[in-house]
């Protein structure tokens, strides 16, 4: 079923195998849609579920495994750092993320990185969940939910809790929303600084594949309690001039699906010549 877009960005994803609500801005072609039980077969391959969707910025194409759970919306755990760095910046919690530090409270968490004092810049590198809690709080409810609004990000709802809203809230996101928000990020056009988008890109984590360069963030549900359930990876992928944004999730059922989170990006990014 082709699918048609009305919104407000570039961007046509498939959801529920139905038309998704609106996603794009006046005058951009509509996007092509492809569904690739291929790409699904990677998560069966490794024993798990999963999904994984990829926005080919210059053909205007958008490739799904699926068409039920890349529109299923869940919590977003640790992807949430990109936009809570954002929001960081834009209300002066932090000014430098290089230079502004979080000491560590002396708290002992079975992640050893997360174990010492941070910058932004390392606190995002190491997803270290504590840190971003205190950003958070520092943030406090009111601004949270101003800015969650205005970013139009997943459900909007911070219930929960002001440092818990994301890991084990009400806060939900589908991997449509996470491609939307990612895309308007890549672009430098959400509704906050130029600065602040500027700095938020250039501080996620990249790795390189072959002469690609994958710009990601992670997520694991239950990493902080030492109970992975959920993973996530979202970003965008350069191949030369070509761009691709992408968001993929997975059921973490044993400890190895933590790692394969990146290697099923790899495969999937490739399987789709994006890398």
């Amino acid at each position: 079923m082709p699918l048609v877009i009305h919104r407000r960005h570039a961007l046509g994803l498939i959801a529920a195998a139905t038309i998704l609500p609106a996603r794009a801005f006046a005058n951009v072609a509509p996007q092509r849609n492809d569904i690739r039980e291929s790409l699904a077969k990677r998560f069966t391959d490794v024993g798990t579920e999963g999904t994984f969707v990829g926005y080919k910025v210059e053909d205007y194409l958008v490739i799904a495994s699926d068409a039920m759970r890349s529109g299923e919306a869940k919590l977003p755990a640790s992807t949430f750092k990109v936009a809570n760095s954002l929001i960081a910046l834009e209300t002066g919690v932090v000014q430098d993320p290089d230079k502004d530090v979080f000491k560590w409270d002396g708290v002992v968490r079975p992640i050893e990185a997360w174990n010492k004092d941070h910058t932004m810049r390392s606190a995002i590198a190491a997803s270290a969940v504590p840190v971003y809690q205190e950003i958070a709080r520092r943030i406090g409810e009111a601004r949270m939910q101003k800015f969650v609004d205005l970013l139009d990000y997943g459900n909007r709802n911070i219930g929960g809790g002001i440092d818990q809203f994301w890991l084990t809230g009400d806060m939900r996101i589908d991997p449509v929303q996470q491609v939307d928000f990612i895309d308007r990020l890549r672009r430098g056009v959400l509704p906050v600084s130029k600065r602040s988008q500027d700095l938020v890109r250039d501080i996620v984590p990249t790795t390189k594949a072959g002469a690609s360069v994958i710009h990601f963030k992670s997520g694991l549900l239950g990493a902080e309690r030492g109970d992975p359930s959920l993973g996530w990876i979202v970003g965008w992928a350069d191949k030369g001039d070509a761009e691709t944004v992408f968001a993929l999730n997975m059921d973490c059922k044993e400890p190895r699906h933590v790692a394969d989170r990146m290697t099923l990006t790899q495969a999937c990014l490739s399987d789709i010549g994006a890398i």
